[in-house]
Order: structure tokens, then C-alpha cells, then sequence
């Protein structure tokens, strides 16, 4: 099952939120990510809120028309919200949005233009499994308005992706590459899985290889995390597939920055490399605190300081918004030390750095030690990770904090 949603203080009916939020919001543009819930199948290793159509049947409210629908009268409670707003990113993730025909998922972009101003270059991302789309659903995202694409591809060796339970044969992500090339997608991503029980570090250059091969703007590479609840947990649990190593999950990292970098792509945030002005404005938005209100079931948002989360079901999702209610479950109003603590958290993941500025007397005088052990590097005032302090980024950030 999904993972849990936090607990949080009760949100209002109207979606209002405090002044001090709207005062700090003033005309600052905002983000917004779609959260499209519908998967054909559910990955084994996947806690992501997604619903496949046997889970959901075929009660009213759980259908995409229903889904459709709700995220537009969202989108109507965002702009009353929110007043006139320019919008800087669009993020439609899941979930697969790509289950939703092509003049759908384009008609939600449509529906964001009817009620916010889409700035000038704005990046609009959609993330895509690779098995399904074709060229013409391409052409039609391109012409819609899409900029940005990220395919799941994790892997190019058939045997990690049969354990990862992922559909693709690894051929096919060459193919939709140069389809959304030839589409004209601005900047095309493809992300990628590392540490999956029984895959070697052979096996892990040849996926970074095979990714290569297809020349993207954006490579994101991430971890295996065994959450519980999941089916790959319950096989680990089992003894029927070993669980991840953390030194091995190691030396895939720094295979994967050596090779990345070697190529061009450079690393921008612990998980992502891109080639120089291909970073994806959207997810800095969220590493950098800027405010983002997330659509669909489940999804969370963030505006001056006060962060909310929708309902997880589709069916409850659709029903608060049938009945003009806000569809969040919950909220929770930070205090300045909980944003200063998030800001340590987040920004010293971005290569950027952390400002010195935002740490204590107290933790500033903990930088030396840091940088002796070879874990931070300074650079005018600030502090950026060494790879050896991506490796060890959790402990970087625990012996800084007061």
C-alpha cells in the first residue's frame, strides 16, 4: 500500500490560508505539480500513491473523467486562493500521466493557463513510462505546450527490470527518446534505479551506458529503498531476493558521478546531473523552499510556511471537491527554526551550496571540522558537499544541526 500521509493539524473547508503566508506569498509566481494517481500495473518496489484499475473498480468518483474533473475545480480553488498568479513550472508526475490520452493531459495544461499566466519559457514536465507513448502522442504534448519530458527508464539489463517489475524492454527508451527529440521536447530526462537486488556494478554500467547512448539533457539516478508494505519488501522478507547493500549502493554512486560527468552531465543536486541549463527548475523550486501548490490525491503544497496535503483516495479526493470542500487531509503551519532546519536540510543537497548565513554560531563553528574530514568544501560563503559528503550527506547534515 501507499505510504502514510503525516497527521497535521486540521485545514480549512475553503483552502484559505494565514495571512502571513499570502503576506510572504505577496506576487511571488508559484509551481504547481499535477499528481495524475492511474498506473497499468503496480511496480513491486513502489509506495508512490498510485492506483491500478482493479484496485480502484468501478465505483462513482475513481474514474478519470471524475479525476479530470476534480483537479480543474482544484485548480479553481488554487486561483481563488491564490489570486492572479504567474506560474513558473508545471510538474504532471505520478502515477503514469502518459494513461491519460494525450489531448487529456494536454487540456490539464490548458486548464492551468485558463487560470494562472504561464510566464514567458516556462518549464512544463511530464514524466512518461516508456511503453506508453508513440510518436504521435509526442507531437501532441510538443504542440500542447509540454517542454520537458522525464522517462522511467531504470534500467537497461532485462533482469533488474523484471525484479523492479518495470513493463519496457530496455530497447525501447532509445526509440522514445528520438521520438520527443524529433516532437521538439526542449530538454529531454530519463531517470534510472541503482542497487536492485542482483544487479552488479557491470550491470549498472551498462545501464548508465545504454542512458548515455541516448545523448539526454537530464539524468536522475537514484537509490533502491526498500519501503515496507511493498512487494519487493515482502520478497526481501521472504529470503526470496537479497536486500540492497549500502557499500555496494555506494560504489554505484560513484560509478555514476564518474560516468556522468565524464560525459557532461554535472551534478546539481545529490540524485541529479544535467547537462549546464537543463537543471529541472521545477524540483529546485521545491529544494529551494519557493511556494508550489500541488493538485490531485495525495499531493502536497507549500506556500509561505504553511505546508498541506490532499486526501490520498481518489474517490475521497473527487468527493470533497464535488461538495466545494478543499481536498486537503491536513496542515501544518512551520515554525521559523523548522524552515531554517528544512533550508539546512534541502539546500545542502544543491551544488549551489548552503549559505553560512543560515546556520548558528553554533553549527558555523562545526564547518572546520567538516571540511577537515573531507566532507565540505567552502566556497565564499558557502558550503557545498564533497562526493564524499554526497555519500554521507545524512551524517553531514546530523553533526552540523544543533
Amino acid at each position: 500500500m501507499p505510504s502514510a500521509l503525516p497527521t497535521g493539524d486540521p485545514a480549512p473547508a475553503d483552502g484559505s490560508l494565514p495571512p502571513p503566508a499570502m503576506a510572504e506569498l505577496g506576487d511571488r509566481p508559484i509551481s504547481l505539480y499535477l499528481h495524475v494517481p492511474f498506473c497499468a500495473t503496480r511496480c513491486g518496489y513502489c509506495d508512490f500513491n498510485t492506483y491500478t484499475s482493479a484496485e480502484l473498480g468501478s465505483a462513482p468518483g475513481a474514474s478519470r473523467t471524475a479525476y479530470l474533473a476534480a483537479a480543474r475545480a482544484e485548480l479553481d480553488l488554487a486561483a481563488h486562493v491564490l489570486g492572479p498568479r504567474t506560474v513558473d513550472t508545471v510538474f504532471v508526475g505520478g502515477g503514469t500521466p502518459t494513461l491519460l490520452a494525450a489531448d487529456e493531459l494536454v487540456g490539464l495544461l490548458n486548464n492551468v493557463r485558463d487560470r494562472f499566466t504561464l510566464a514567458p519559457g516556462a518549464e512544463v514536465t511530464t514524466e512518461c513510462n516508456p511503453e506508453s507513448v508513440d510518436e504521435a502522442y509526442l507531437n501532441a504534448l510538443v504542440a500542447g505546450g509540454f517542454t520537458r519530458i522525464s522517462f522511467g527508464m531504470q534500467s537497461a539489463r532485462p533482469h533488474v527490470l523484471k525484479v523492479l517489475e518495470r513493463r519496457h524492454t530496455p530497447g525501447r527508451v532509445a526509440d522514445v527518446v528520438g521520438w520527443a527529440r524529433a516532437a521538439g521536447f526542449g530538454s529531454v530526462s530519463l531517470d534510472l534505479i541503482y542497487g536492485t537486488p542482483g544487479e552488479s556494478v557491470d550491470d549498472w554500467r551498462a545501464s548508465l551506458a545504454a542512458a548515455l547512448a541516448c545523448r539526454p539533457d537530464h539524468i536522475s539516478a537514484y537509490a533502491l529503498i526498500i519501503e515496507a508494505g511493498t512487494r519487493l519488501a515482502a520478497q526481501i522478507k521472504r529470503g526470496e531476493v537479497p536486500p540492497p547493500v549500502d557499500d555496494d549502493q555506494a560504489d554505484f554512486y560513484e560509478v555514476a558521478d564518474r560516468e556522468l560527468t565524464a560525459t557532461g552531465l554535472d551534478w546539481y543536486e545529490l540524485s541529479n546531473w544535467s547537462r549546464p541549463g537543463h537543471e529541472c527548475r521545477h524540483n529546485l523550486a521545491y529544494w529551494r523552499g519557493d511556494p508550489w501548490w500541488g493538485v490531485g490525491p495525495g499531493a502536497h503544497s507549500h506556500v509561505g510556511g504553511v505546508r498541506w496535503w490532499n486526501v490520498k483516495h481518489p474517490r475521497s479526493y473527487t468527493d470533497a471537491l464535488r461538495h466545494g470542500r478543499s481536498p486537503a487531509a491536513a496542515r501544518e503551519v512551520l515554525s521559523a527554526d523548522s524552515r531554517r532546519v528544512e533550508r539546512v536540510l534541502l539546500e545542502s543537497r544543491l551544488s549551489s551550496g548552503l549559505p553560512l548565513s543560515v546556520l548558528t554560531p553554533s553549527e558555523q563553528a562545526r564547518v572546520r571540522d567538516l571540511v577537515a574530514r573531507g566532507w565540505v568544501a567552502l566556497n565564499e560563503d558557502a558550503l557545498t558537499l564533497t562526493l564524499q559528503g554526497r555519500l554521507l550527506a545524512d551524517a553531514v547534515v546530523r553533526d552540523l544541526l544543533d
